[in-house]
């Protein structure tokens, strides 16, 4: 592979890698500071509005940073892969530019209204800002989700007589089968990211002893969002972004499964090494059957190995597919378990003094962003060898005037950034849980008898 094509690769990697850790959590939270807020005027107690002003400047510091992150990677589209956006622009810039001048902008505005306009306003256009926040975050990953689902299902195109792709079809493009299941897969890990986040602090608040009331307040809506959106990820929206990939990526499947010979009553692999040179699964440990059943309903269906397809189309890091996946695959479940029995233990009462749990739940938030992070790794690791599947492929797509070591001094300097603004991040976002929402309203912390009440 070309020096210059894999600087590229990982300098766009990094930057996009880091840049979602910003998003996933914003688009999380959104939904859940719409809730807190509803709470409020519905029951008409300031202490759900004190709650959605507190994740409302979380919520902000990472829309800043994730503003911060994703302009420059958006640059790349130009400075890295010119090539890809002269071939694909006819199509993604429509989604690309809906993203920026609705979503961004929709977003933006009205959380500055939530922010700064609750006393100007009052209660209900601080309510409607809130929920517009929600919004326009979500519909800002939607065409999002709409450009990375083109690419790995490219429909409504022609292509033009300079060879570069057209649409056609405006309503085809954003009604994108692949898109739609890829979205709420999509957005149902933020979620999980969100209220894991949000029921992690409100264990933190109850173990340290500090603003218990709050600490209960974001563990209950924390610990039922998270299992309603841990089981939704399962199931449908994991099932169906399977069987989307059995259909239209076969070679994708067999890589992400390790499977090399052609079953029929394939087994699900739980643990197990791919060996590329001997083509073959080293260490296996699976269920018998469960594959075939997943992906085409049949327990003796017939399932498609490796090597029934040419080696060029082979995804080209097939051990970094096939571990991210399963990553993925085993934190999801792991999250299930989690979150059922911390519900088992809110409905009867035991939670907030149940500190195994609580030190379970506190620690637990670090691994949706690890989930989220492998499932992108492997939708774009298994999307390879092509940027736009079955039309361009990646060695035909970079900025080939750009040298590596052009790329690899730009990468450093990223580097280098990020690690300043990473640690702003965590300052800020320390100082903010520190205070806490009792900071905001000029309340004393909670005594302990309160959560039981």
């Amino acid at each position: 592979m070309d020096n210059a094509l894999i600087i590229h690769r990982l300098h766009f990697a990094f930057t996009i890698t880091y840049h979602y850790l910003f998003p996933q959590l914003t688009m999380g939270l959104a939904p859940l500071i719409a809730i807190f807020k509803s709470l409020a005027l519905w029951k008409g107690d300031d202490k759900f509005n004190h709650a959605a002003r507190f994740w409302g400047k979380i919520f902000a510091i990472n829309f800043l940073f994730g503003v911060i992150t994703g302009v420059p990677m958006e640059f790349q589209f130009g400075t890295n892969w010119a090539r890809f956006s002269q071939y694909s622009g006819g199509v993604i810039a429509t989604a690309l530019a809906m993203e920026g001048v609705f979503a961004f902008f929709l977003e933006s505005s009205f959380l500055g209204v939530f922010l700064f306009g609750e006393k100007r306003f009052g209660q209900k256009i601080h309510w409607l800002s809130a929920f517009m926040v929600f919004v326009g975050s979500w519909v800002s990953g939607f065409f999002i989700i709409v450009t990375d689902a083109w690419m790995q299902h490219p429909v409504a195109y022609e292509i033009a007589a300079d060879g570069t792709a057209h649409l056609n079809s405006f309503w085809s493009l954003l009604f994108n089968e692949w898109a739609r299941w890829q979205y709420l897969h999509n957005m149902s890990g933020a979620v999980i990211t969100g209220s894991f986040a949000m029921a992690a602090t409100g264990a933190y608040y109850v173990l340290s002893g500090k603003q218990q009331e709050y600490g209960a307040l974001f563990l209950r809506l924390g610990v039922m969002i998270a299992t309603i959106a841990s089981l939704f990820q399962i199931f449908p929206t994991g099932d169906r972004q399977g069987k989307m990939i059995t259909e239209n990526q076969p070679v994708t499947l067999a890589a992400m499964e390790g499977l090399f010979e052609t079953e029929s009553g394939a087994g699900i692999v739980l643990v197990g090494q791919p060996d590329t040179d001997k083509m073959r699964l080293d260490n296996p440990i699976h269920i018998p059957k469960v594959l075939s059943f997943l992906t085409y309903r049949h327990w003796e269906a017939q399932v498609k190995g490796l090597k029934e397809f040419p080696r060029d189309q082979w995804p080209d890091n097939i051990p970094l597919l096939y571990y991210s996946y399963h990553i993925m695959v085993g934190l999801g479940t792991i999250f299930i378990a989690i979150m059922l029995a911390a519900s088992v233990l809110l409905w009867r009462k035991k939670l907030f003094t149940s500190r195994w749990m609580l030190w379970i739940v506190m620690l637990s938030f670090p691994f949706p962003y690890i989930a989220n992070t492998a499932g992108w790794i492997t939708a774009e690791v298994g999307r390879q060898p092509w940027l736009v599947y079955g039309l361009l492929k990646t060695h035909a797509g970079y900025s080939a005037n750009v040298s590596a070591g052009n790329g690899l001094f730009t990468l450093l300097g990223f580097m280098g950034m990020y690690t300043v603004l990473s640690i702003l991040f965590i300052i800020l976002i320390w100082r903010e849980v520190s205070h806490g929402p009792a900071f905001l309203s000029g309340e004393q912390p909670y005594p302990v008898g309160t959560l039981n009440s």
